[in-house]
């Protein structure tokens, strides 16, 4: 976990400035911007104060899930890279919708 990020991200989705947020959360400006910056490490216990005075709880996930969650957001990217690619390639469509024939098959006996 990214401790930096998830305080920045919290403090911004509360729609907090650093020294609302550390007022709220009984620290001052200056580490609160140390912790963000990733210059100090925050206890446990204080990353959970902040995020809660953000109104944000720290929920933990099970290693598999967040793994299928990376994999998937890999498999998202992959996608769009694709589609974009397939976007630029030259295309020709030929006028005529074309298939291929199908065999004859003798009709089913009625009972």
């Amino acid at each position: 976990m990214d401790v930096a990020r998830e305080l920045r991200a919290a403090r911004a989705a509360a729609g907090l400035s650093q020294a609302e947020l550390a007022e709220r959360s009984g620290t001052s400006q200056a580490t609160l911007s140390a912790y963000e910056r990733g210059r100090k490490q925050p206890t446990i216990a204080t990353a959970l104060r902040i995020l809660r005075a953000a109104d944000r709880d720290l929920v933990t996930l099970p290693a598999a899930a967040v793994a299928e969650r990376r994999r998937l957001e890999d498999a998202g990217r992959t996608l769009v890279e694709v589609l974009d690619l397939a976007g630029h390639l030259p295309t020709r469509h030929d006028p005529v919708l074309g298939f291929p024939a199908l065999p004859r098959r003798a009709p089913e006996p009625t009972r």
